[in-house]
């Protein structure tokens, strides 16, 4: 069976490196992005270039119209995934709670949390065999925030990855006898732009000192793992939550 996999927001950082590796190891790609299609189309032009096939879809995960259509779009262009890697996600700027806003929240958990549902129900209505699919794996970046909670910077984006974490063990034991397997992997401080989101692009540096292993991680030490994840390495893998975080 061809494999075919789509990767939520990956225009860059941990999407792009993980659309990439994807790509070396035989799949076609469908991405997503929100806003770069530029970014997005070096990452098509870099799949390419290693001869699989790739598109970039404009979708804000955080619409269900946009989810639906995506998927759509994979059907008519490329046919059946095999794969789903639910990388899409929004920070805030550091803020404590009690000075954070309704319209924040709204924002951080439509995508977050809202859009990975979404795509999850499409994939599944795809992949599973209760609904004539062949089978396929969904792969979770969650975030080592979801259990670290990261008081007086993103309480909020913590707890909607941590609602991510509950959903993978959740759907992992409803479709585990379909065909479909469910993981998440938890990254810890890795080298992309999502800190300069949060107003402290330099974030990495400073929290390094406190990460066991003394270094933040970078996007491809977690596309390793995500790409693990969608082997028949991990056949047995399912329901998991795998942190990738130096230690931390």
């Amino acid at each position: 069976m061809n494999k075919l996999v789509i990767i939520t927001g990956a225009s860059r950082g941990i999407g792009a490196a993980t659309a990439k590796l994807a790509a070396a190891q035989g799949y076609d790609v469908c991405i997503s992005y929100l806003s770069n299609a530029d970014a997005a189309n070096d990452v098509v032009a870099d799949v390419q270039a290693q001869g699989r096939r790739a598109i970039a879809v404009q979708a804000d995960l955080g619409h269900e119209a946009d989810v639906e259509r995506l998927f759509e779009t994979v059907d008519r262009d490329l046919g059946p995934i095999t794969a789903l890697v639910n990388n899409a996600g929004v920070l805030e700027t550091h803020s404590r709670l009690d000075d954070m806003t309704w319209a924040r929240w709204q924002r951080v958990f439509q995508t977050n949390v809202f859009g990975a549902f979404a795509a999850s129900r499409a994939a599944v209505k795809r992949m599973s065999t209760k609904h004539g699919g062949q089978g396929g794996v969904i792969v979770n970046v969650s975030s080592i925030a979801s259990r670290l909670g990261s008081p007086n910077e993103y309480v909020d984006y913590a707890a909607s990855k941590a609602a991510v974490d509950t959903m993978t063990m959740g759907l992992a034991k409803e479709v585990a006898g379909e065909g479909v397997r469910v993981n998440a992997v938890r990254p810890g401080i890795v080298l992309t732009d999502i800190h300069a989101s949060g107003g402290e692009a330099d974030r990495p540096a400073r929290i390094a000192p406190t990460i066991p292993m003394r270094r933040a991680g970078d996007a491809d030490e977690i596309a390793n793992t995500v790409l693990w994840l969608m082997s028949d390495e991990a056949s047995y893998v399912t329901g998991s939550l795998l942190d990738v975080s130096g230690g931390r």
